[in-house]
């Protein structure tokens, strides 16, 4: 009996249902990993991690045991805290999308790319919007960017499938023209939920960028999120829904805007302590 009640504690015999309904092994390395890339240090890594382990049983939601690890992480490191809430906020960039389309524009203008969001473009046998193109020297991004508001969604083999027919036609029209002379193109899907087997492998065999949640390994929006301090402000929890909404509508989109001119806040009218708390939230998240 006490071997294995050990066992349970590993983890190795826990099982736990993932927003798909997929049930999987708890893995404590991945618990670990996420509070590591939030910014915990590795005391309060262990500390969490072990205190997880004492309580999870089979059965449980990836949801309710990641909320339970934020809780725990919100008593002792604020700004961590909210970092590790990242998924949740990125799926509060809706319902809508467009906030979505703006925020991957960030994230490719963060890297050096001139970035223009939401055009019209001529392809070879019709007219194309493309949600984000991204440009550095002669290398050209056509990105296509679909938002999903269930985390258990995945991106179907349709998708990709109808993006690259899109890419090609805008493609060909382009190298037709001497404004493009020497450009190189490539097609992307980003989505911030994950995408089907089959949509994989035919990203991979058409050479069609695919940028999930977690894809590729190591390298997915989640990777590139937290190594760039690409912030959406719907991780902010010193603002309302509202307050969140207002600035979306006028195009403010990440933290870093609001770090970056924190004069924009004053038209939220904030009481002194409000605007006091949310001005150090923005530096803890920013820095």
């Amino acid at each position: 009996m006490i071997e294995n009640q050990s066992s349970i504690k590993s983890g190795s015999n826990i099982l736990v249902r993932k927003a798909s309904g997929v049930e999987e092994p708890f893995e404590k390395y991945k618990l670990e990993r996420s509070l590591r890339n939030a910014g915990a240090d590795d005391g309060l890594v262990q500390e969490i991690a072990k205190n997880i382990g004492e309580w999870i049983t089979s059965g449980l939601t990836t949801k309710k045991i990641y909320s339970r690890a934020f809780s725990l992480l919100r008593k002792k490191e604020t700004g961590v805290a909210i970092r590790y809430k990242l998924k949740q906020a990125i799926m509060e960039l809706g319902p809508s999308g467009y906030p979505f389309e703006d925020f991957i524009g960030h994230l490719f203008d963060k890297q050096g790319y001139e970035v223009k969001v939401g055009q019209i473009l001529e392809g070879h046998c019709v007219t194309h919007e493309m949600d984000v193109i991204a440009t550095e020297n002669k290398n050209q991004h056509l990105v296509e960017c679909k938002y999903g508001s269930d985390q258990g969604k995945q991106i179907s083999v349709q998708v990709p499938l109808y993006v690259r027919s899109r890419v090609n036609d805008i493609i060909k029209k382009r190298q037709e023209s001497p404004e493009y002379e020497g450009f190189s193109f490539s097609g992307w899907v980003v989505t911030n939920t994950r995408f089907s087997a089959d949509a994989l492998q035919y990203g991979k065999c058409s050479e069609l960028h695919l940028l999930g949640w977690d894809y590729p390994y190591g390298n997915g929006l989640k990777d590139l999120i937290e190594r760039l301090k690409i912030y959406p402000i719907t991780i902010l929890s010193q603002l309302t829904k509202d307050e969140k909404q207002t600035l979306l509508n006028k195009g403010i989109v990440i933290c870093l805007q609001l770090f970056n001119n924190q004069e924009i806040l004053d038209s939220l009218e904030l009481s002194k302590t409000k605007y006091i708390a949310l001005e150090k939230e923005i530096k803890d998240i920013c820095s």
